[in-house]
């Protein structure tokens, strides 16, 4: 878990410049034009996704990493579906944020994108902070799994509400010192309102899905600490789970109600990961090819469940209304 490979300023350049290159061809090229993400389309970019990550972590990084070896690709690997999974409830909350706002289907991905640009800065600053707070203080590491038990738990017992952008700090401050205009502007974040420059609705809802992915930071940086504290490694694999989430938003979003039992899984997920932080140290640490195993079985049996649940007339009706 405490090994590190020797990375240089020019891998994170490299890597950096490639993830910019996707991502102006991504807004630039793909998706120019607002439209309609369709299920087949978002399910071909999730495929790609995926494999770009498994192929960065199996083969590009070992060839760009002189001393990358077996050990970090599983931590990689680790890292990436740990993330990928707990974006997963994520997306669900995104999608009640664009109901509550009745955003139109075409403008979603715009949304998308910028929040997830936002993500990126805000994931990078909190991974570099974690781990220095990690390497300075030595019990950190055992506060943060203790801080993962207790989010599973009480994830595993409350209740899930609905969303209340009056309750949201960022959309207050957003409202108390910018005009909002009442009517959105096709893809616009700000507009012409009775004379003057203001916000529009679509500006909110990005501030809506920049503190929620904050908040599921929160969760999810501290879950791939428990892999490794190996800042590429942790950035990578956050970045990877980050821009595949976009077309795994459109691929789950319209089928939100045959995931009745995800977030039990995700629950069970932050326990153990919480529990292999407290054990890192001692001579019943887990090992990381384990924690693939059992983190990808937990996630793959919840969605299981739930598809069978589903199939069987049993239709789950999870409290996710905004009232």
């Amino acid at each position: 878990m405490l090994g590190a490979a020797d990375i240089s300023a020019t891998d994170w350049i490299v890597f950096l410049a490639a993830i910019l290159v996707f991502l102006a061809l991504d807004l630039g090229v793909f998706h120019r034009k607002a439209k309609v993400i369709r299920f087949r389309e978002a399910f071909f970019w999730t495929a790609i996704w995926f494999l770009l990550a498994m192929g960065f972590g199996m083969l590009l990084a070992p060839r760009m990493v002189e001393d990358w070896g077996s050990q970090q690709t599983y931590e990689f690997v680790t890292g990436y579906i740990i993330e990928l999974s707990l974006s997963m409830d994520n997306v669900f909350v995104i999608a009640l944020i664009f109901a509550y706002f009745r955003l139109g289907q075409k403008y979603q991905h715009r949304v998308l994108f910028w929040g997830i640009l936002g993500a990126l800065l805000m994931r990078g600053a909190m991974i570099w902070a974690g781990v220095q707070l990690i390497q300075r203080i030595k019990w950190m590491l055992y506060a943060l799994g203790a801080f993962l038990i207790y989010t599973g738990i009480k994830m595993l017992f409350s209740k899930e509400e609905g969303v209340h952008p009056e309750k949201n700090v960022a959309i207050r401050v957003a409202r108390k010192f910018f005009p909002v205009s009442n009517d959105f502007d096709g893809e616009r974040f700000t507009t012409m309102f009775q004379g003057r420059r203001t916000l529009t609705p679509l500006a909110l809802v990005l501030l809506m899905v920049e503190t929620t992915d904050l908040i599921f930071a929160l969760d999810s940086i501290p879950a791939i600490f428990a892999v490794t504290l190996d800042p590429f490694i942790v950035f990578t694999s956050n970045v990877f789970a980050i821009l595949g989430l976009r077309s795994l938003y459109f691929v789950l979003a319209g089928a939100i109600e045959y995931f009745r039992y995800l977030r039990f899984g995700l629950s069970v997920v932050l326990i153990f990961i919480g529990i292999k932080m407290l054990l890192a140290k001692t001579r019943y640490h887990i090992p990381t090819t384990t924690s693939l195993f059992v983190v990808g079985g937990i996630i793959l049996i919840s969605i299981l469940i739930s598809a069978i649940a589903a199939r069987h007339g049993h239709p789950p009706k999870p409290d996710r209304s905004s009232s």
